[in-house]
């Protein structure tokens, strides 16, 4: 469906975008998270079209979005952070002129601008002025201009900035409606959001993808940062006792607990295993009582910043995998052209030079044969 491939993009010496390269399928909806300046929205405009890269390609169904941007661009819907709206015509007016300029067929018009206004819900305001409409009335314009014509790719940067609650929760459901018929990439800061809505997501840092899967597998990468909070009515040498018999612990923390004659601890599983009812079972053989037990999970936000903070292991290993996997591929180049070369210079070999100097005993009885012939 889309391929990003190499994709630089530079302002001067500030490299926006650092050799990106990533797939997006059919019938998903793709989270675009990063942090401010990451380059998501330069991404997104050499996307659709609105920017030129630097290097690199980027390909909707096939299609180059800079060699061939009129048939490139009927495959998309876009929704830029801000709506491209003209504030002067009505709200019906924009969408006939919009209807035009993507060349929906006259007879179709009129009804796919009614079916577009009622999934945004902007019936009751179509007659009225763009500029007179709030904040998020106008986002929903915005969002009925990127649907309106229906293309099979619909990208949408920050589409429920200035909604309300409830307007919220209803482009949610409006984005897993288009999904089921359109590929949907979402970008946003709201991370809660990106994790309900999203089936795949995919973080930029610094211009260069650092992590791309699922929001489940995504948390899987902080396994070793899970732990298990405990508090336990006893004294300190009697906890320490019962974590020394529980397996599966690679270190642990304890302290005294705010309560008198409580004991607070944090254990550190090995592998991110689920430990609590091994801990539970412990402390009841030991007749110390528990009176909280608490696993603590790691959230898409704790990932988020682990992979953009661009010190942690996390990320340092996402960077070097990434760095990796752009050195294989200049290898395979390499090692492909040294093989061209190879071959033409054993071709060359093969022919017969006319003043060839002969090297072996035969050639030569053979060279002085034919002069004395």
């Amino acid at each position: 469906m889309i391929e990003v491939k190499n994709l630089v993009k530079k302002y001067g010496a500030h490299l926006a975008v650092d050799h990106l390269n990533f797939t997006v399928d059919t019938g998903q909806i793709y989270g675009f998270l990063g942090p401010n300046g990451a380059g998501k929205s330069t991404t997104m405009n050499i996307m659709t079209g609105y920017l030129g890269a630097t290097e690199g390609e980027v390909l909707i169904n096939g299609h180059n979005i800079l060699e061939e941007p009129e048939a490139a661009k009927k495959c998309i819907g876009y929704l830029p952070e801000m709506p491209p709206l003209y504030t002067d015509m009505k709200v019906n007016e924009y969408l006939r002129f919009v209807a035009e300029l993507k060349k929906i067929p006259k007879p179709e018009r009129q009804e796919q601008i009614e079916k577009v206004m009622l999934m945004v819900k902007i019936m009751d305001v179509q007659d009225r002025l763009i500029k007179n409409l709030s904040k998020g009335y106008k986002q929903r314009v915005g969002l009925a201009q990127a649907i309106l014509g229906f293309p099979e790719i619909i990208i949408l940067d920050e589409p429920t900035v200035g909604l309300d609650p409830k307007q919220i929760i209803e482009i949610r459901e409006l984005i897993r409606e288009l999904a089921k018929e359109h590929t949907v990439i979402l970008s946003s800061h709201i991370l809660a959001e990106i994790q309900e809505v999203c089936d795949y997501i995919m973080i930029i840092s610094k211009g260069k993808l650092v992590a791309s899967d699922t929001p489940e597998n995504l948390e899987k990468l902080l396994t070793n940062q899970q732990t298990v909070e405990i508090l336990a009515k006893g004294n300190e040498d009697t906890v320490r006792k019962v974590i020394g018999t529980i397996g599966n612990v690679q270190k642990a923390s304890v302290e005294h607990g705010k309560e008198e004659g409580t004991v607070k601890a944090s254990l550190f599983p090995k592998d991110g295993k689920d430990i609590r009812e091994t801990v539970f079972m412990a402390f009841a053989q030991e007749g110390c009582p528990l009176l909280m037990l608490y696993h603590s999970r790691t959230t898409l936000e704790d990932v988020f910043l682990e992979l953009t903070q661009g010190s942690t292991p996390a990320a340092a290993k996402a960077m070097k995998d990434g760095e990796k996997k752009g050195r294989m591929v200049k290898r395979r180049k390499k090692n492909a052209q040294e093989e061209a070369e190879e071959n033409e210079l054993t071709e060359m070999d093969e022919e017969p030079e006319e003043n060839a100097v002969p090297t072996s005993e035969d050639e030569k009885e053979d060279l002085e044969n034919d002069s004395n012939l």
